[in-house]
């Protein structure tokens, strides 16, 4: 089941992505991520009768919380390095970081997956860097760029390790904590930006979709989490970047750079390795 929750989940990342991102077009990244958070609470409220979580602890509830802050800052920090670096450099490194410090936290904590699903893994890594990829950069220089893009996926890395140490009886107690605590946090970054909060005209449904489907992700990650090695749901649900380059190639008609069109072919034979091992 592992296979199955991480890839629809980097499905639904890769489309939330794609969503917020051409939302960014008419709002400010700040304007945009606010309300997304938003929905994606009001998500996670609707989803915890599903899901039950009538053994929450509060080392749950923490565990949750000390995510959400992780998480959001590993997004600042994203944002951060997007707009005064190189978007070539922050992206994959950003997105490679991200998934390798869970792998080694999983090998550290006794995950041992068969050789069949390291060879996916091995390939699975580089997809992930190659897909983040962008084909043009802005001007800046190359170590503040490879420095941000190393903290914002240091950052990442520990959402999805903390969500990982949830219990399994806690349901969707700890994405809500989660939540609890990125909502306000970015609501006051807007303010205090001085930004606008009010969406852009005909943005609002697109920008409510992105924040249902960030979230719907998160809970196919935590269900990945808790059914088999962390290893496997990170590295397959960090390829959510493959999702989002096909839609801006069927939707925009965005030209496949090489290093993309190499990061699917691998991320597809990476993916069937470790179906392969189990």
């Amino acid at each position: 089941m592992v296979l199955f929750y991480a890839l629809l989940s980097a499905l639904s990342y890769g489309a939330a992505d794609f969503l917020g991102g051409l939302s960014t077009r008419k709002n400010s990244s700040l304007t945009v991520v606010a309300w997304s958070q938003a929905m994606g609470l009001l998500t996670a409220l609707g989803a915890i009768p599903l899901l039950g979580g009538a053994a929450v602890t509060w080392a749950d509830i923490l565990w949750g919380m000390a995510a959400g802050v992780s998480g959001a800052s590993g997004v600042g920090l994203l944002f951060r390095g997007l707009a005064t670096g190189l978007a070539s450099v922050v992206s994959p490194v950003a997105a490679l970081v991200g998934a390798a410090l869970p792998v080694l936290f999983g090998l550290i904590t006794g995950e041992r997956p068969s050789l069949l699903t390291w060879g996916g893994v091995a390939l699975a890594l580089p997809a992930i860097m190659l897909l983040s990829l962008e084909g043009r950069t802005k001007s800046g220089r190359v170590f503040p760029s490879l420095r941000m893009g190393a903290a914002a996926g240091v950052a990442f890395s520990g959402f999805f390790i903390l969500v990982s140490r949830t219990g399994e009886s806690s349901g969707m107690w700890p994405l809500l904590a989660a939540r609890t605590v990125t909502v306000p946090l970015f609501l006051i970054v807007s303010l205090a930006s001085g930004k606008t909060l009010r969406p852009g005209k005909g943005t609002g449904l697109t920008i409510m979709a992105s924040g249902f489907l960030d979230m719907f992700a998160n809970i196919l990650y935590l269900l990945a989490a808790r059914s088999g090695y962390l290893i496997l749901a990170v590295v397959l649900t960090a390829l959510y970047p493959g999702p989002t380059v096909i839609l801006q190639r069927i939707v925009f008609k965005e030209k496949l750079i090489p290093p993309r069109i190499g990061g699917l072919i691998l991320a597809v034979a990476g993916a069937a390795l470790i179906g392969a091992g189990g």
